[in-house]
């Protein structure tokens, strides 16, 4: 039976590397075939100046080290695994252990201290379990960058306007523990703000902990908040952390708050003034440091209006507010959002999908996304799935998103809604429409595609890149 451990740096599983060095040949025999048995792969060093060799050499997850040897002996080894790379686990075997010794050696960074003689099982439990502790160090380690990474500003893709001010209100967000409302329409990716703000900010080692506020039923979303204690309630058979508990040191971020019952609010409006709450059935008010966003689709400031959320709550959640524009408002960043999906989803399905095709690109850039960065998402992962070249055609789209574009073209608004409408954003759908349909007709031609319009083609080549039709690193000469 194997003992395999995650390589985050190669994302696939691979047999633990062990170093034994020991100046009798006897010991590092034994250890070696022993540990080679149990499935790891095994090095051997004759003494402490091998070792340093085959440390600067190799990369190893476990050295096992003799203390006492001539010349080099196993505390240099010990520092010098640990400078060459901390998160190696250190084991050190002596015959003449001491508590002075076992002390030192556990400063420098040693993870366990063994004395001679020593049964083979002992030693296969403590490997094991240093092994165990340096993969959890690593896994750990890796899903924090990871999320670093994910959450910080590279994932949120765009160059419009809107989000550069989105933006600029994250950066000035990061070192303060101010509370802040966001708020946008369903699927603008309000979740994805809230993690960039705490990721790139001064809790970003400390939990991140999300309330569905709307998934939670109305009689057990106090409980899931704040916990509660044995015998609370029907069916509570133990004492449970609440999610405020979870979150202490770091941020709680409460998704969809609009949905929050109004029993509820007032006992979050005291955990936030107070810093502190009660568990149900608890006495003893319990204190915790927590970082406060919160988002909303709803307009909260009607709902304070109507009755239906507290007026003192949403003062205290709305010290700063970010909007997030949804996606008919940044269609410049269409293309930049469907090449950061052609690729992220490429990857996930093992395809090498290197675009999108201009017809298929119209097709999207012709689309309103009521669901906005969601809805593109899911359309993304479909054609990506769907997909048997290397670029997405019309053919991977959905017929219901081909036959609402369809539709849309054939019509342009020519009266007044009786509920009114944006003129700027009719009229740069109207504009990108008649652009696209000058392109079709001049089966992709600009400079015949800016005459059927009657304008230069430097002008051409400008609206093209105002209405997010052409990226800017395309190239700018004269079509021919």
């Amino acid at each position: 039976m194997y003992e395999v451990v995650p390589d985050p740096e190669r994302g696939r599983e691979r047999k633990s590397r062990i170093l034994v060095v020991d100046d009798e040949r006897s010991i590092r025999d034994v250890l070696s075939i022993m540990l080679t048995r149990a499935g790891y792969e095994v090095d051997q060093a004759e003494g402490g100046e091998a070792a340093l060799e085959c440390i600067e050499r190799s990369l190893y997850d476990l050295v096992i080290t003799d203390l006492s040897m001539p010349k080099v002996g196993g505390m240099d080894v010990l520092k010098r695994t640990k400078e060459s790379s901390p998160s190696t686990a250190v084991i050190i075997i002596t015959a003449f252990g001491t508590a002075d010794t076992a002390v030192e050696a556990m400063k420098l960074g040693a993870l366990d201290y063994i004395t001679k003689p020593f049964k083979n099982e002992e030693i296969k439990i403590v490997v094991h379990n240093a092994l165990e502790r340096r993969r959890l160090e690593d896994e750990n380690r890796f899903l924090r960058e990871e999320a670093r990474s994910r959450y910080g500003f590279a994932n949120l893709v765009g160059r419009s306007r809107a989000m550069t001010e989105v933006y600029d209100l994250i950066k000035k967000l990061q070192d303060n523990r101010a509370n802040v409302l966001i708020i946008g329409e369903s699927g603008t990716g309000k979740e994805m703000v809230a993690k960039a703000i705490h990721y790139n900010g001064i809790r970003k080692d400390a939990p991140f902990v999300t309330v569905n506020c709307g998934a939670i039923p109305e009689h057990l979303i106090e409980s899931e908040l704040f916990g509660h204690r044995k015998g609370a309630f029907t069916g509570a058979v133990a004492n449970k952390p609440g999610l405020f508990q979870l979150a202490d040191g770091g941020t709680i971020f409460l998704d969809e708050i609009g949905e929050m019952p109004l029993n509820t609010q007032v006992k979050l409006l005291r955990a936030i003034q107070e810093r502190s709450f009660r568990n149900l059935g608890g006495v003893e008010d319990i204190h915790v440091n927590v970082r406060l966003l919160a988002a909303t689709n709803r307009d909260l400031a009607q709902e304070v209006k109507e009755g239906r959320f507290r007026e003192d709550l949403y003062y205290r959640l709305n010290v700063i507010q970010i909007t997030v524009p949804p996606l008919r408002e940044r269609m410049e960043d269409l293309r930049l959002l469907v090449e950061h999906f052609v690729e992220q989803f490429s990857e996930e399905y093992g395809k090498t999908i290197t675009g999108v095709s201009d017809e298929a690109m119209s097709v999207l850039q012709a689309h309103e996304f009521p669901g906005n960065i969601r809805e593109l998402a899911n359309i993304m992962e479909r054609a990506v799935a769907l997909e048997s070249g290397n670029r997405i055609t019309t053919s991977s789209l959905s017929p219901e998103l081909l036959k609402k574009t369809h539709a849309r073209r054939s019509r342009l608004p020519v009266e007044l809604p009786e509920s009114g409408l944006n003129l700027d954003q009719t009229l740069a759908r109207v504009e990108r429409q008649l652009i696209q349909d000058a392109l079709d007709r001049a089966q992709g031609v600009k400079t015949r595609a800016a005459e059927m319009l009657g304008i230069t083609f430097r002008s051409f080549r400008y609206r093209l890149k105002k209405l997010g039709m052409e990226s800017e690193d395309e190239e700018t000469t004269e079509d021919t």
